[in-house]
């Protein structure tokens, strides 16, 4: 869920179909109908197959459906309540599927995009000067707060446990479905007026911003010259301010192949079909909690252990394996700098190794400058299948890992 811009329609992918198609209806309209199995029907119809939770997404989107029929006054005395019920269970059965149809990533970030797009311009104090980043910056803050709500309204609304969180890809563009109706529910004004309901979350979240504080730039950058200025180049404000100017002077580069090995990561989680670690590293990513983490995900603490268990797995698996050489790059431990060791601590480290460990380092090293020294060349002249060579190498990068690790923990 993760950054800001203009949404964009997305058609379903299944063959003839868009969420603006009438999707197929049986029964007369002009009466009451049997919700549920139309549900049922119109979700099938598409699906093909009958996927995890969705006994439980039909029976919470027949209950909605009918909540909604039996507290409105217009519908009740339309006369006409059949067509109403089959509108919404239109309605609602196209909006989860073209979620379901994105799948969990892409179903996020449009969703958090459409929704960026309706509060952008309500999240800041009205005369602030604030430019794209100071925006943005209260922008993700207030959708992160907004989302909380929308799980707990979630919950609410269908009656489920305080620790129900979407498992499956139905439930979670169920959830999504839900959060895009819910943002955008019309909530009744004085006046006659009415009007979104995230749009009046924004509006609040902004009057609680403080007001502005003005900061001498020169102050901040040169340093105080008076007694005056010296109290005030001691306050929060200048201290934060100079911090930030002093991280924005780091080397870009650093940024760069920090945000290659996390796209990389995202990558590999999402291709290893663990969603709810990529939701573990956006929240790690964005400093949050474990209880915040808990209560975004919906999680319990032995859940929470289980989930950075897996985690810690994958990463692992990702750094001394998938893509070792940028992750070692990124680290400055890579096979040109000794693994990120000294020189004595490498001549120590490759003395630990068995000879053939040490042959096969050797061989290693000397690939990047030898086209011609494949793997599986490697594997052909320490008498190994290349089966072995991969598996071999993970171990080495661990040895080191933990030998790196070792040494400096020991330093420390």
């Amino acid at each position: 869920m993760k950054t800001a811009s203009t949404c964009f329609a997305m058609p379903l992918s299944s063959p003839g179909f868009t969420p603006q198609d009438p999707l197929p209806l049986s029964g007369n309209e002009a009466e009451s109908v049997a919700i549920a199995p139309l549900v049922r029907e119109l979700l099938m119809a598409h699906l093909q197959r009958r996927p995890a939770g969705i006994d439980g997404v039909i029976e919470r989107l027949t209950a909605e459906i009918d909540r909604i029929c039996a507290k409105s006054d217009r519908i009740q005395t339309s006369g006409d309540v059949g067509h109403w019920q089959t509108t919404l269970v239109r309605h609602r059965v196209s909006k989860c599927l073209t979620y379901y149809e994105m799948g969990s990533n892409q179903g996020r970030a449009e969703l958090h995009s459409s929704l960026s797009a309706i509060v952008y311009r309500h999240v800041a104090p009205r005369g602030s000067n604030l430019g794209f980043q100071g925006r943005y910056a209260l922008l993700e803050d207030f959708m992160q707060n907004f989302y909380i709500e929308v799980l707990n309204a979630f919950r609410r609304e269908h009656d489920l446990l305080a620790t129900y969180t979407p498992r499956t890809q139905l439930e979670l563009a169920e959830y999504m479905a839900f959060s895009e109706q819910y943002a955008k529910r019309r909530i009744n004004l004085r006046g006659g007026h009415s009007q979104q309901l995230i749009v009046l979350r924004a509006q609040a979240f902004s009057r609680r911003q403080p007001a502005e504080t003005s900061v001498d730039m020169a102050l901040v950058s040169e340093g105080a010259k008076t007694e005056a200025a010296e109290a005030h180049a001691h306050s929060s404000v200048v201290q934060q301010v100079r911090e930030k100017m002093m991280a924005e002077t780091a080397d870009p580069g650093d940024g760069v192949m920090r945000d290659r090995v996390v796209n990389a990561l995202v990558q590999y989680l999402q291709d290893q079909n663990q969603p709810d670690c990529v939701d573990y590293l956006v929240l790690k990513l964005q400093d949050c909690s474990a209880a915040e983490i808990d209560d975004i995900l919906g999680l319990s603490a032995r859940q929470r252990d289980y989930l950075q268990q897996r985690f810690k797995y994958h990463v692992e698996k990702f750094s001394q394996h998938h893509e070792w050489e940028l992750v070692h790059q990124w680290l400055g431990a890579n096979l040109d700098t000794r693994l990120g060791m000294t020189p004595t601590e490498w001549s120590e480290f490759l003395a630990s190794l068995p000879n053939d460990y040490r042959h096969f380092l050797d061989l290693k090293q000397t690939q990047p400058t030898n086209p011609d020294l494949s793997d599986a060349a490697i594997a052909q002249t320490l008498g190994w299948t290349p089966k072995k060579v991969q598996r071999n190498w993970t171990k080495v990068l661990k040895l080191a890992w933990n030998y790196r690790n070792q040494i400096r923990g020991a330093d420390a």
